[in-house]
């Protein structure tokens, strides 16, 4: 009277996530079902900690697994095949022409040269020039703010014979406020 029972077992279809653990693989499964009321398709995935004994499955593959007894705390499927494995891509390695690896020594080089230029003047106590500075050759205390001379508004000669200043812009002269 022992018959052996048949045992449902789940079996799911999905992608290698992480194959980092050893015997152990992380599987996402989608799927896809549509809204109740919406009737929009909505996308759902899930992530299944998987026992791997012989550590077949690699990143990328699609696998097939299978419900089974609790193994550990996160692993209650094991690994039943690997269906397709990844795709890796054959590149063959170019050869880099001589005029890059010069153009690339050339810069390199270069910018060590700027590099203890720039080393050597501080060194010195030498500042650089600064950015600040005018290029049209005005003095350095007109540069730094330290104006002596006050540049508001050149003088105008007004209808009454006196010398005033013109107005800044959006203010008015007394004259114009009296028309």
């Amino acid at each position: 009277m022992t018959q052996e029972q048949a045992v449902n077992r789940k079996a799911r279809v999905g992608t290698v996530v992480s194959d980092v653990n050893d015997q152990t693989i992380v599987v996402e499964i989608e799927r896809a079902s549509r809204h109740r009321i919406y009737r929009k398709v909505i996308r759902q995935t899930k992530k299944y900690h998987v026992h791997d004994p012989n550590n077949e499955a690699t990143r990328g593959d699609v696998v097939r697994i299978e419900e089974c007894r609790p193994i550990s705390k996160l692993k209650r499927f094991r690994l039943v095949e690997v269906l397709t494995e990844r795709a890796v891509a054959e590149v063959a390695p170019e050869e880099i022409g001589q005029e890059v690896v010069d153009e690339v020594q050339r810069s390199a080089s270069r910018a060590a040269e700027e590099a203890e230029a720039e080393a050597e003047a501080a060194a010195d106590g030498a500042e650089a020039p600064s950015a600040e500075a005018p290029s049209d050759g005005a003095p350095a205390a007109e540069a730094s703010g330290d104006e002596t001379t006050s540049e508001a508004a050149p003088a105008v000669e007004s209808s009454d014979g006196e010398t005033a200043s013109e107005p800044a812009a959006g203010e008015s002269s007394d004259d114009e406020k009296a028309e």
